[in-house]
């Protein structure tokens, strides 16, 4: 799991926090994901850590989740999503997930990682439907699809002229260990601006993941009121 950035776009609402740890109804956004993670029973779970790592450290020892395998991987430098990943290259023998820690999501984990091993892909990234699935409206990495959801084309940060694709990548992605080999050891790089340009342009397969579900960000201040908001209409549901 990404958690080691800080929460710069959303200081005034994060009291000095990491963004992982901004509470969302009353609980932080890095447990939540747990719950969704332990539910699914995915274990051992990494985390990588460098803005605050005690902060993460405490919040996931106080938190009731017994059952899984927490480790973690302190970054003295920021090494990026990517990075993160390859710095663990030793631990990954087979396909493995990667979810960022400051997105709220509820789809089937393991209905996921079916359809990837079916796929043959080397890489499957969940995506989120912008006019049919329930997000906070911030632009994230569009991804353009084939008939068969696979990937032709992805577009990092703001819509480029000519991308209409609906998809958006909801950070969340299932990895084979041989795309490890495409990512520079010991140096800062990102999946949505390096490796999914780098692994497209060398014809890799790339699968799509519709996720028919939320996926809730706080990255902003706006965000963050969407995801307070749809959270607490559905703890309200669950306590009911």
């Amino acid at each position: 799991m990404l958690a080691a950035g800080k929460s710069t776009r959303i200081a005034a609402r994060a009291s000095g926090l990491p963004k992982p740890l901004i509470a969302v109804s009353g609980r932080p956004i890095l447990l939540r994901t747990l719950d969704w993670l332990a539910s699914h029973e995915i274990s051992p779970i990494w985390i990588n850590l460098h803005y605050r790592p005690e902060s993460i450290r405490e919040a996931v020892a106080g938190a009731q989740h017994a059952d899984l395998d927490i480790r973690f991987s302190h970054e003295c430098e920021l090494l990026g999503t990517a990075g993160a990943v390859k710095n663990l290259e030793a631990e990954w023998t087979e396909p493995f997930l990667v979810v960022y820690g400051d997105n709220l999501l509820g789809f089937d984990v393991a209905d996921m990682v079916a359809s990837h091993r079916a796929s043959g892909a080397a890489l499957t990234m969940a995506l989120f439907h912008w006019e049919n699935d329930l997000h906070s409206q911030i632009a994230g990495g569009r991804v353009e699809c084939d008939g068969a959801m696979r990937i032709a084309n992805f577009t990092e940060g703001a819509v480029a002229d000519g991308v209409v694709s609906p998809w958006v990548n909801a950070g969340v992605y299932v990895v084979e260990p041989d795309v490890l080999g495409d990512i520079p050891p010991a140096a800062f790089f990102d999946f949505g601006k390096d490796l999914f340009p780098a692994l497209l342009q060398k014809g890799a397969v790339l699968q799509g993941y519709p996720i028919n579900s939320y996926c809730l960000a706080a990255d902003t201040p706006a965000a963050l009121d969407i995801a307070e908001r749809e959270m607490r209409k559905r703890d309200r549901a669950t306590a009911r």
